[in-house]
């Protein structure tokens, strides 16, 4: 069944149009991750399908009906924002219940979805105290359970992680997955962060300039970016690209990740080694190239480099891309 449908949506802001005619279907329970660069419309894309937003033109249909002029309220959609949102005067357990209130739940659903969400996501030694109490990770459990209680046709999320430390960022990944898993709920989630995009999407939708670029699982877009910008995009760090390049073909750029590059004694490629980043498991080698750019070589476990040291690269064509002047992939 289909959850979601955008039909032929654009959205303009004045005489600025942020979303170009954009249609996709997400499946019941489908975990669909919106990315791409700051500016692309994702954010937008995502008020417009909870309503926040009003499309300029085309349709959104949630589990087939048609929602495109329904106020937020009545989409059957529940949304977590990258501020968290939740009311200083009321507790966790207040936070969570509101919204149950005011569409008048009797007590004891109430208390058995606050209950279930509570233990779901560890909040049962919480549920007594402010926000203020909180940390940034248990204030973000909170702004999920509360959307958990609601029991939405659809879970929207907004750049949710984009305020806790690395550490917390990749706690709450797992969080949410293992929520995702539990519940079988259809969840839209939007990034920035590709590795947040590669690591709890099922099929991620990458974005620019208002247009979907690509749709496709995570190993789909990352083995078969259809141009340039996804692939570039998609990968940390990220793909190398060299104009013409050593496969040799005039107005042809190679791509290059930065995995597929060997240090060899007689490689394709010259350069010097700029700057080495030493990580423990990895060591990425910065390489500077005699026309003035610069390529990334991730070695798997410590190597020692020298900076300002010379150092001859090399790859396997087969594993190698190739992209035409307008940025579209071509074949090797």
């Amino acid at each position: 069944m289909i959850a979601l449908q955008i039909e032929n949506v654009s959205k303009s802001f004045g005489k600025t149009e942020v979303l170009k005619d954009i249609s996709l279907s997400v499946e019941e329970g489908e975990f669909v991750v919106f990315v791409g660069p700051s500016g692309c419309g994702k954010s937008t894309l995502l008020r417009t399908i909870a309503g926040l937003e009003d499309a300029t033109s085309g349709r959104i249909r949630i589990a087939g009906k048609d929602v495109t002029s329904v106020p937020p309220a009545k989409r059957g959609i529940a949304m977590v924002f990258q501020s968290y949102a939740l009311y200083p005067h009321l507790d966790v357990e207040g936070n969570m219940a509101l919204g149950l209130k005011q569409a008048g739940e009797p007590k004891a659903v109430i208390a058995e979805r606050i209950a279930r969400a509570a233990r779901m996501l560890s909040l049962d030694p919480y549920l007594t105290r402010r926000p203020s109490e909180l940390s940034g990770g248990q204030r973000q459990r909170v702004a999920i359970g509360r959307t958990i209680v609601r029991e939405p046709e659809l879970f929207l999320f907004d750049e949710p992680l984009s305020n806790l430390d690395a550490a917390l960022r990749m706690h709450m990944r797992v969080e949410i997955a293992r929520l995702h898993r539990d519940l079988g709920a259809t969840m839209i989630y939007v990034t920035h962060d590709q590795t947040e995009a590669m690591t709890l999407a099922e099929r991620i939708v990458v974005m620019r300039d208002g247009r979907v670029e690509q749709v496709g699982s995570p190993m789909d877009l990352y083995n078969n970016p259809a141009n340039q910008f996804v692939a570039g995009f998609l990968g940390a760090p990220s793909m190398n690209f060299l104009p013409a390049g050593p496969l040799g073909r005039p107005g042809v750029t190679t791509g290059i990740r930065p995995e597929h590059l060997r240090v060899t004694e007689a490689g394709r490629i010259a350069g010097t080694v700029a700057h080495v980043e030493r990580l423990g498991g990895d060591t990425n080698l910065i390489v500077a190239l005699p026309s003035g750019g610069m390529v990334t070589v991730r070695l798997f476990g410590q190597h020692d480099h020298a900076v300002d040291a010379p150092v001859s690269l090399d790859f396997d064509d087969q594993i190698a891309f190739a992209f035409d002047a307008g940025g579209n992939r071509v074949p090797v």
